[in-house]
Formats: structure tokens, sequence, C-alpha cells
């Protein structure tokens, strides 16, 4: 009767931890709608592999390893080439918990890896499949658990673009389906549900199940009001975009077609856009804006694209005189990653490789698109034809032609709000400056030789009042390209300097080579903006203003007679050097600085890697001593009861035994006598060895009655116990 009541009892619990699991997968579903989680089904594997082992009670060693193993294989498979234990692979995951530490213990959570973030979210799997199985299966304690879920899927409903009608719905049938089980569990125990015939028939699945179906399916069929408030969701959409007002709004980085509000902090994003296959590196336009608005930027008019003849385009950025070179280029966007514009370099002729296609140019904000069918295409691949200029320093500083009379109005606009104080320091910096150029440079050096630092996090969004070049210039002093661009862009035109804001890409990494080219990986991290200025006799020169950044374009001295003091005007476009002021050291970073040098830096990486290890191995010993503290508590309290024999420390024996007990889910009822709760507990585990601890603690206790001879006896009776009940 016993082992058919365990057996009862080992098949009511498996149904209720396996109800546990479906219930912890609703927190799972909503991933790939509210993050960027593309394939759940990993971790779905995953939880059903750790609640799986969870379900048998194999040995905390065992279960350790083999959900350990299961989660190194899950991420080799997802982020390691290389043989799985290898020495290279242990390296890398040195280098990535170096890393992601460093990021950690300086609160840049942005930075984390995608590995370390995945490695994080199985552990918690892990985590969750012992914390479900003591509240499902030991403690039957599941209605906080319960709760939980419905206010979790209905944040999300209200709140975000998931809909989770249904997955309330199957909610409500688990969660009934696993409080019915639970509290019939209870009830058969205290009640002492003895009657095989009750305890083994399925009647009462059956009826729990026909009962939570019906209550469902009359819930879902029957007719509902109409909600009281509107949907939060389409408001907050509509509204993101000032959402930020006298805050620090994050964005992701990348390219945007959206300019009219800028700053705000933004996530860093190193997923390749697209690879470029050039001789030279190069800024990869996509267009201009030329209405400063005191908030953003927005075209001064509506867009215009007229017809390129064939492939080649018209577009006209430099004078006839400057020198140019006669180079190709090829453009190949990576998968799931394209843009409606086309991204190409300074003195672009011709696109090629795109028979099937027509180019438009609107040539106000010069953005250019292929229509295929008249429909605008996003491209994967073309081949670009273009004479990359070198403008000559000289020809630039001895500029003295009158501006066209267009050019003057379009591209001198600043708004009538502009605090005063943003020309006043333009004046302020270009005084004594005699030249557009040396004006123009004066105000790109102003800020490297000032306060300003680069940084994307903590970077405020003007409020209502304020303006966006006032607040960078006067206050914040702290941002990325967008505030350095149009910074220098609008003192600029507060001098009659005629002047643009640029966007695109830089020109991204060399990741190979092919024949006389460079293969340049261009990712969402290099999105940029720069300058361009007009000057009459060469037409629009790029300059850039960003900490960190080197100017693309190509510069040249025809003459030596200046050549001292021009000497530091001539940029050779090389690789773009990120700012690093407010980010963690980048894992192939540390590799390389590790090599070339022992400096305090590899220092700080022993350091990092010793406390690790120390951790880890805190974090084992913590586990096991957890994972066997009764053991240690039996043996300890067999030795003591062996040496003392005495009425206290057998009490305490007695008292350990109860809490066992209790941690395995037998828990005396305050109406229960001592001798009622022996029976019970030898009935489950068919002995009588309890009821005769149980009597000799009840008199010793009531009687003060104590027998020495009898404790070696007890004693083994107490362990043999203990034993059958720790499995």
């Amino acid at each position: 009767m016993n082992q058919q009541k365990r057996k009862t009892t080992i098949l009511y619990t498996s149904i209720l931890y396996l109800v546990g699991f479906f219930l912890f997968l609703e927190w799972l579903y909503p991933l790939e709608a509210i993050s960027d989680t593309s394939n759940i089904m990993i971790f779905v594997i995953y939880t059903f592999f750790c609640f799986f082992v969870s379900i048998f009670q194999l040995k905390w060693w065992i279960g350790f390893i083999l959900k350990g193993f299961a989660l190194v294989f899950i991420l080799n498979g997802l982020y390691f080439e290389g043989a799985i234990l290898s020495p290279v692979w242990f390296e890398q995951i040195r280098m990535e918990l170096t890393y992601n530490l460093q990021a950690l213990f300086s609160q840049q959570w942005y930075y984390l890896t995608p590995l370390f973030r995945s490695f994080l979210f199985l552990l918690l799997i892990w985590l969750m499949s012992y914390l479900l199985h003591y509240w499902f299966v030991q403690m039957k304690r599941i209605f906080l658990f319960v709760l939980l879920t419905i206010i979790y899927l209905s944040i999300l409903d209200t709140f975000t673009v998931y809909d989770a009608s249904i997955s309330i719905v199957r909610t409500f049938v688990i969660s009934f389906v696993a409080l019915g089980i639970a509290n019939l569990m209870r009830e058969m125990d205290r009640e002492s549900i003895h009657s095989l015939l009750v305890k083994n028939s399925p009647v009462w699945l059956i009826s729990l199940l026909s009962i939570v179906f019906f209550s469902a399916m009359i819930g879902f069929a029957a007719p509902k009001a109409e909600p009281q408030w509107p949907d939060p969701v389409p408001f907050i959409q509509s509204t993101a975009g000032n959402a930020g007002e006298g805050g620090s709004a994050i964005q992701k980085v990348g390219y945007g077609e959206d300019d009219s509000r800028l700053g705000g902090s933004f996530i860093q994003d190193d997923n390749p856009v697209f690879h470029a296959v050039a001789s030279e590196s190069h800024y990869w336009r996509i267009e201009t804006k030329d209405v400063y608005t005191g908030k953003g930027w927005i075209p001064s008019s509506e867009p215009n694209y007229e017809a390129q003849s064939a492939s080649s385009i018209t577009l006209d950025m430099f004078a006839d005189g400057v020198e140019t070179e006669e180079l190709h280029a090829f453009i190949e966007f990576q998968e799931n990653e394209s843009l409606n514009k086309l991204v190409y370099p300074y003195g672009i002729n011709e696109v090629k490789g795109l028979e099937s296609a027509e180019f438009y140019l609107d040539s106000n904000i010069e953005a250019i698109e292929a229509r295929i069918n008249g429909a605008v295409a996003n491209l994967s691949g073309y081949q670009l034809i273009y004479d990359n200029p070198s403008f000559e320093i000289n020809a630039l500083r001895n500029s003295t032609d009158e501006y066209p009379t267009e050019i003057m109005e379009q591209y001198t606009q600043v708004p009538d709000t502009l605090p005063e104080r943003v020309g006043g320091l333009a004046e302020e910096i270009t005084a004594g400056q005699e030249t557009t150029y040396d004006k123009v440079k004066a105000v790109e050096r102003y800020f490297a030789s000032n306060d300003f630092v680069y940084q994307t996090t903590d970077v405020p969004v003007p409020s209502e009042n304020e303006d966006y070049v006032d607040q960078f210039l006067f206050e914040s002093q702290a941002g990325y390209c967008d505030n350095f661009s149009t910074s220098m862009v609008v003192m600029l035109r507060t001098l009659d300097i005629p002047s643009r804001w640029v966007k695109g890409f830089t020109s991204g990494e060399v990741v190979g080579s092919e024949e006389k080219n460079n293969i340049y990986e261009v990712t969402n991290g290099n999105a940029h903006s720069w300058v361009e200025v007009y000057f009459p006799e060469s037409g629009w020169v790029s300059f850039e203003p960003t900490q960190g950044f080197s100017n693309l374009s190509d510069f040249h001295v025809d003459s030596e007679e200046n050549s001292e003091e021009t000497e530091e005007d001539i940029l050779e476009a090389p690789e773009m050097e990120t700012p690093r002021q407010s980010e963690p050291v980048l894992p192939e970073e540390a590799e390389i600085e590790a090599a070339e040098s022992e400096s305090d830096s590899s220092t700080v990486s022993i350091k990092w890697w010793h406390i690790m290890l120390l951790l880890a191995v805190i974090t084992v010993i913590g586990i096991i001593i957890y994972k066997t503290r009764y053991r240690w508590k039996t043996k300890t309290l067999a030795v003591k009861l062996h040496k003392n024999q005495d009425a206290k420390t057998f009490q305490d024996a007695y008292h350990y035994l109860m809490k066992v007990l209790q941690h395995q889910g037998y828990t005396k009822e305050p109406d229960q006598t001592l001798s009622e709760f022996a029976k019970k507990i030898d009935s489950s585990y068919s002995t009588d060895e309890m009821g005769q601890l149980t009597n000799y603690y009840e008199r010793m206790l009531y009687k003060n009655e104590t027998n020495q001879s009898q404790i070696n006896e007890l004693t083994q009776l107490w362990q043999n116990l203990i034993k059958r009940i720790m499995g």
C-alpha cells in the first residue's frame, strides 16, 4: 500500500512539475516580440532539458554537470567556431569574461556582449528549474508564481506590441490545473486518505481538467465589454519622438531617416551593414540636410527625385579644377541589411551591376534612390565608378571668389531663436584669422583643444526652450558626432560661411584584401555625420570636428613655400580611431595591448582573471556546501549523540529530524499530536523508526525518563530514518 501511495505521489508531482514547465514557457514566448532575440527555440529546448533533469532528482553534482555541459554546448554552437575546450576556446572565454566583467563593474550595461547576455539568461533558466521544483514539488506553493505570471503578461499586453490574449487563456488553464493538483495533494496528506480507489482513480484528474477547460471556454467565448481606456501603445509610439524631452532618450546607433530631433544616448551596435571593396578609405555619403531648426535638421524642400541618364549620376560636388583620380568600389550589403538610398563616395559618376534599376537623384539633399519597375528597391550590391578628389591646401586658403547667391541663401540659414552667444563664440574663436579656410580650421580645432568629450551615454536632450547647439557648447560639452558636426555648421553659418550637415558612414575596418583593394566592413557603429564647407574655386570640402575621428578626404600641398605652416592641415584619410573615453576595451584590443607590452593594463587583466577564478571556486564550494548541508549536519549530530548520550543532544537530534521531514514536505499540523505525526511518517516510509524515536522523545520530555543503554540503538534508528528520508 505504501509503495502504491509513493507511486501515486510521484505521478502527481511529475504532472505538477510539468505544468510548472509550461507556465514558465509563458515567460519566454514574448521575447521575440519585445526584444532582439531572434530564435527563442534554443532557450525553450534548454528549459526543457533543465526541467527534465530536475524531475528525476539526480545527485546534485550529476545535475550540475549535465546542465552546465548543456549550457556550454549551446554557447559554443552560437558564438564559437573552433573546437570546444581547446586552448583557443579557453582564451576566447577568458577575453569575453575579462571584457564583460569590466563593463559590469564600470556599470556600462549596454556594452555587455551577446555571448555574456546569453550566458546570464541560460544561467537564469538553470536556477529557475531548481526554484520551480522547490515551489511546485516540495512546497506545493505555486500561487505566487501564478500571480506573477498573470501580472507579467498583462503588463506586456498593455504596454508593448505583444498580444497576450491567447497566452492569458493558456496561463489560466495551466495555473488552475496546477492549483487543483497541489491542493488535492495537500488535502490527501492532511486527511490521511488511504483508499487506493480514491488515490489511484483518474476521476480526480479528469474532473479537474474538465472543470478548468469548460470554464476557460466559457470565458473565451462569452461576450466582453469594450475597454474602458484606450490602448496606450499607439499613444506611446506616436509620442516616442518627444519622449526624451528634458531627459536622456536612448536609441540604437545606426543610420536613420529622421534627424529633426537630435540628442540623447544610444546603444552601441557593431552588426555589419555592408562590405566595401575599395583601394582607399572613404566617407560613404547618403544625404545632406540644410535647415537647422534649433532641435535638429530637416530638408528645405519636399523630396524631388529626378531620373538619371542610364547608370550615370549627375552630382557635382566640387569644381573642375580639383585634382581627381578615377577609382572603382563595390558595395555588398550583409544578410538582412539594406538601405533604400545608395551609399556612395565623393565624386560618384556611375553605378553598375544593376541593369534593371533606374536611378533618381534629389539634388537638394543629394540622396540617390534605385527604383525597379517604379518602386524603390533595397539593393544588395552594386559597383561604383567615381573621381576621388584631392584638395589643394593653398587653393582653399587663397579662395577669394564671391559665393553664389543661392548658396549663401540656402547654406547660411540659422533659426531666429539661436542664442546670440553661439555667434559670439564663433567670432571669438576665429578672431585674428583672415581667410575663410583658416576660420573653418579654427572652429574645427576648437572642439579638440577644449573641454569637450566624446561619449554616447548620458547625452542630454534639450528641453522645449533649449537650443541643441547652445546646450552642447555651453552646458554639457559631451556628445557624439551629431553634436560636434551640427555645432560646427551652425557656428560657421553665423560667420556667413556656407556649410551643411552630411550623414552616412565612415570607412569601417579592414577585414581582408582582394587584388589591390581592401575589404572594409562597415557596421551600424560606423554611422556618422560630418561637415561640408563651400569654397567657390573648389566646391564642397569635408571637415571633421568630432573628437577621435580623422577626416577621410584627401588633401595635398603643391608648393613647398608654406609646407611647415600647412603640414598639420594635410589629412591622408587614416583609419577612423573610435573614441574610447566612455567605453571599456574590446576583447580584441585587450589581446593586442597585452601582446605589445606588459603595461599596467596587462596587470589589471591578470587581476581580473584571478578574481574571476576565485569567484568561480567560491561559487562551486558554496553550492557543494549548500547541497550537502543536511548530510554534514546529520554526521555532526550522530557524532554528538555517540559522544554525549544526554537528553539535550537527543532533543536537538529529534528537532533536526523534524526539520528534515519539513524540508521533504512533511509538516506537522497544529492540531496533530507527535504520535499521530509519527504514524503518518512510518506509514509513508514503511517503517516503525519514527514511532520508536517519538516514544522515547515523549517519555524524556514529559516524564523526564532517560535510558543511556538505548541511546546507541536510537542513534542508529535516527540515522537510518534520515538516510531513508533523504534518499
